[in-house]
């Protein structure tokens, strides 16, 4: 099974003729859908999903088939035979892959803006993405898709999470907003130079892939 990055908080899932696509946003290539028969779509912001964007790639490939939680859902009238609405403990089969969805709502941003749905997605048992929010599924995690920037979160509440988590492996996602340096800096509290955690952490740039 291969993993593949494709900017800020999109990923590839892919075996084979088999490929999932999960959190296809605004920061990443239209095209990253191509050939891909399932997309996952952990909540509705503009950098996790595009509505108009999905819509035409389900209504130009009839095969093609998305999850997300109920609020995403809702948002593809008339598509709904293709469009299901999951949500905590459920389980599903998307591009072949077995997948399990933990968590319910996105991280609070501020106290005085309202939360969304949101929904992690472990597949096939190895990768889990939790979207936009710190949940700990309760099962083991080989490789944790960690979201090392955002609105919502600071440096200490992430290496908390990957202590919670204690993955075999974290990879970054969510990064997107960062430079260079912000990148070197994040990346070396969550290493080296931190406080240290138990699992080992690196970044895949935009289209680099790894063997899992």
């Amino acid at each position: 099974m291969e993993l593949t990055k494709h900017g800020h908080a999109c990923v590839v899932i892919s075996d084979g003729d088999r490929r999932l696509v999960v959190d296809p946003g605004g920061f990443t290539d239209p095209a990253v859908r191509d050939g891909a028969s399932a997309v996952l779509v952990t909540h509705e912001h503009a950098d996790h999903v595009v509505p108009d964007r999905l819509r035409a790639a389900l209504e130009a490939d009839p095969a093609l088939e998305v999850w997300t939680n109920p609020s995403v859902a809702h948002l593809f009238e008339g598509l709904a035979s293709r469009v299901h609405a999951v949500g905590d403990g459920d389980t599903l089969t998307a591009a072949g892959f077995e997948v399990q969805v933990h968590g319910e709502w996105h991280a609070e941003i501020h106290p005085d803006l309202p939360r969304v749905r949101n929904v992690g997605f472990l597949v096939e048992g190895q990768v889990f993405h939790p979207g936009d929010a710190l949940t700990v599924p309760g099962t083991p995690v080989p490789t944790l898709l960690l979201p090392v920037h955002a609105p919502w979160s600071k440096v200490a509440e992430v290496i908390d999470y990957v202590r919670a988590v204690d993955a075999d492996q974290a990879f970054a996602v969510h990064d997107g907003l960062l430079n260079d340096t912000g990148l070197g800096v994040v990346g070396g509290l969550l290493g080296e130079r931190g406080p240290g955690t138990p699992t080992p952490f690196s970044r895949l740039a935009p289209g680099e892939s790894v063997e899992l």
